[in-house]
């Protein structure tokens, strides 16, 4: 792992949202913290906009939406998040993410699930 980075702030009017894999369309983030900064834990902000996502998560999860509306398709359920509301989300969960329109906040362990035996 790299060595720790300093604290950093990051203002939220100064993010800047990226395109994420193949649902850059769908979804953009912006990340806080990661690899790259030298720490297991993977933090950041993502938009969802007429999202539809399926995905098997590799990590353990949190997240917790805070403008618009989530709905998280996982274990037969559906789960509706609104403003305030956070799930937390144990590695190899299949599910959907679907939205119209949301702001989300997500933390992830670990960072490095792409390249770690997650």
């Amino acid at each position: 792992m790299n060595e720790k980075s300093p604290v950093r702030l990051r203002r939220f009017d100064d993010l800047s949202f990226t395109p994420r894999f193949e649902y850059g369309d769908m979804a953009r983030v912006t990340e806080l913290c990661g690899e790259s900064q030298g720490t297991a834990l993977g933090a950041g902000w993502a938009r969802m906009t007429r999202a539809r996502i399926p995905w098997t998560i590799r990590y353990d999860e949190v997240l917790t939406v805070f403008e618009g509306e989530l709905r998280l398709h996982a274990d037969g359920m559906i789960h509706v998040l609104g403003p305030r509301d956070a799930i937390w989300l144990p590695a190899g969960t299949e599910l959907v993410y679907e939205a119209d329109d949301a702001l989300i906040h997500y933390a992830i362990h670990p960072a490095n699930w792409q390249g770690g035996d997650a």
